[in-house]
């Protein structure tokens, strides 16, 4: 089967939804399938082998100068191949990272009206690509903010077009409101023609069916799964503390701040002195002050001492940082539509405490691998932390189940065979 599955790059920084992508889409090429996962705004980054095309489309300088100057909305297409350079882009976003949602209002707006906003030539660009080079039998848009394409594409494709749904409420409910209530209206139209909707978790799939008054019945669950090479390897022996981590984006939706809280009232606690918090994540210009926030507080508090943030920019080491720790948490304070995190954690027998919010029960309970505490409740966090302090077994037991459900569920190959199934359904309707 021939598939364009047309992806946004997150500006130079990991993405749960790039690595999503990427894995999805590696597995579908694995199983036979001429899967071409393409970028738009910016290239992908993910701490795997890169299988994305070359070509990024709706290129974030040009998408921006279309924004501000109608000169660019009318400059010939081989200019505009010269600012879509994927070294300039991944140059541009180091900058673009520290960029606000909320400052991003129009530019949205303009990208959700589609052919008949100032990006229009960027649509025709890369429709007519799709139609005069690719010419897929399906196409799959991964996010709903990408769905000012759809019209275009079931005009001049006419083949199905489906929509991933992992995340798009929470860019959408951090525009001001005169934005937000524009871009969701024009969300909800062009999910009208969409032929599909895939979910990452049937919590999120409930919620969105609501958020963008989709019918319940047009949403499929497909859970995620994680290219597994490299997790599950024996953990290795070491004498050292008892250890809790954090991996993932490092910004206060993530909950940081609950977990070091916690920590504070877990530390005071007799008998875990030299217990540890190992920090690891992707660190945006634009949080760097949360972040020196957090460890002052941690110095005030006379822990910082027992405080690590530790640098894991591939593969190989965001396991070595699974294989030292002994329990992970990331709290967050949103409904998390995926949790990527917690399949790695348990891929490497590594135990979760998390909210009991979003997609973590449905995880928790499919893969019997962690606890799940109060939402935003530090001491119920450091109490759910202490039972797995004290009791070692249970802690064992945990970690065994979930890594036992990761490798016999929760992987890439059984991801791409129900996304393929999908695909097929939709093509032969």
């Amino acid at each position: 089967m021939r598939i364009a599955y047309i992806t946004a790059g997150a500006g130079g920084m990991f993405c749960g939804s790039c690595l999503h992508d990427n894995t999805l889409a590696a597995a579908l090429i694995r199983q036979g399938h001429d899967a071409l996962l393409i970028p738009t705004y910016t290239p992908l980054r993910t701490d795997e082998p890169d299988v994305s095309y070359k070509r990024v489309f709706l290129g974030g300088i040009n998408v921006y100068l279309q924004q501000r100057l109608g000169l660019f909305r009318r400059t010939p297409w081989f200019f505009d191949r010269l600012l879509d350079a994927r070294t300039l882009l991944r140059w541009v976003s180091r900058f673009a990272v520290k960029t606000e949602a909320a400052d991003l209002g129009d530019l949205t707006v303009s990208i959700l009206e589609g052919e008949h906003g100032h990006q229009s030539k960027e649509v025709d660009k890369l429709v007519t690509w799709l139609a005069e080079e690719v010419k897929p039998q399906v196409v799959h848009l991964t996010a709903a903010l990408l769905s000012g394409l759809v019209h275009e594409m079931k005009r001049r494709l006419r083949v199905p077009v489906l929509c991933s749904l992992q995340g798009d409420d929470i860019f959408l409910e951090s525009l001001p409101e005169s934005h937000r209530s524009r871009c969701l209206a024009l969300v909800r139209i062009h999910c009208r023609e969409i032929d599909g909707f895939v979910a990452t978790s049937s919590y999120y799939a409930d919620f969105m069916a609501d958020y963008l008054a989709i019918p319940r019945s047009r949403i499929h669950v497909v859970h995620p799964g994680l290219n597994l090479a490299g997790h599950g390897g024996p953990r290795p022996e070491q004498q050292r503390p008892f250890t809790i981590g954090y991996f993932a984006r490092i910004c206060p939706e993530k909950g940081l701040h609950v977990l070091t809280e916690a920590f504070h009232l877990f530390k005071q606690t007799p008998g875990t002195e030299q217990c540890r918090l190992h920090v690891s994540g992707w660190l945006g210009g634009n949080h760097h002050a949360y972040f020196e926030d957090i460890r002052k507080k941690l110095k005030e508090r006379g822990v910082e001492e027992h405080f690590l943030h530790v640098e894991a920019p591939d593969h190989e080491s965001k396991v070595r940082f699974f294989h030292d720790i002994d329990v992970l948490s990331v709290p967050t304070t949103y409904r998390e539509p995926k949790g990527l995190y917690v399949l790695e954690a348990l891929a490497n027998g590594v135990p979760v405490v998390q909210p009991r919010h979003g997609s973590f029960p449905e995880l928790i309970e499919s893969t019997g691998g962690g606890l799940l505490v109060e939402p935003e409740d530090p001491h119920d966090l450091a109490r759910a932390l202490r039972q797995l302090f004290d009791n070692p077994a249970h802690r064992s037991e945990l970690g065994r189940k979930g890594k036992e459900a990761v490798h016999g569920r929760f992987h890439a190959d059984r991801m791409a065979a129900e996304t393929a199934a999908i695909y097929a359904q939709h093509v032969n309707s």
